[in-house]
């Protein structure tokens, strides 16, 4: 049987930052309720028709109910979370995102130099890819690291992240690229950043403009990305970013993960 993984010559890295619940958020703390075993058995119990003590040790099932946003934890974004229409055609929801792009070539930028708040430019992408001797191809997946997953659960992680512009959004598009992952809370800078520079200019365009290319053309972004610095090489590995399928939604929670051949690491 043919497989793209083999045990023997690949390892995974998980690109996926956890969830905790009662984590402090700005889009939504998650909340978690917690049935254990004992509990298990009971409600088992009374749903079988049987006592408690059936059950081996009076152990059940254990299961949690888990209430959280689509964006919280490491998620893709369809096009519908950037704008209802994309050019002149309804807007994907992230059950219709397909699959097939969510798999490829994977290809790390190091933004990691960045300021604190600072906008990733169109010549900010060229150079991370003049560092590492390459040219994006169609399908590739673009992970902008810039290490802020190491923040995460401080205000710094929400507050001070750069972020993507319009100008390094379009570029990495015009190469065939629909798929954009960073290690950050947001696509774009900071939303007081962003606030500020708008009371400052007037300017509205300053306002989620990464987000914002997404009224014009179809492509997808990951947020909250984690451990890029663990992925051995800045190409020539795969990458996986399926999301959750959850209908008419405007994003997905995603098990963000590379592939890479052991003799790289």
């Amino acid at each position: 049987m043919m497989s793209i993984f083999n045990r023997k010559k690949h390892d995974v890295v998980d690109l996926t930052l956890p969830i905790y619940p009662f984590q402090q958020d700005f889009v939504g703390s998650p909340e978690m309720k917690k049935w254990d075993h004992e509990v298990g058995a009971r409600l088992n119990a009374r749903h079988a028709g049987i006592n408690p003590d059936e059950f081996p040790e009076g152990m059940s099932q254990a299961w949690e109910e888990v209430t959280l946003t689509t964006h919280v934890g490491t998620h893709l974004d369809a096009p519908w979370h950037y704008y209802p229409t994309t050019g002149d055609k309804p807007a994907k929801t992230i059950e219709d995102v397909p699959l097939i792009e969510c798999i490829g070539d994977g290809v790390v930028l190091d933004l990691t130099h960045k300021d604190d708040k600072s906008l990733i430019t169109e010549e900010d992408i060229k150079k991370a890819l003049d560092e590492i001797d390459y040219q994006l191809k169609p399908n590739d997946i673009v992970l902008i690291r810039t290490d802020f997953d190491k923040h995460w659960g401080r205000d710094k992680y929400f507050e001070d992240h750069p972020g993507m512009g319009k100008e390094s959004t379009e570029y990495i598009l015009d190469q065939g690229v629909k798929v954009i992952g960073i290690d950050t809370f947001g696509f774009d800078r900071p939303f007081g950043a962003m606030g500020e520079d708008y009371k400052e200019t007037g300017d509205k365009s300053v306002l989620w403009p990464a987000h914002n290319v997404g009224k014009e053309r179809e492509y997808y972004h990951i947020e909250r990305l984690a451990n890029l610095k663990d992925l051995p090489v800045a190409k020539e590995f795969t990458v996986v970013v399926a999301p959750f399928v959850i209908e008419k939604a405007s994003a997905g929670w995603v098990r963000a993960f590379g592939v890479v051949e052991k003799e790289k690491f």
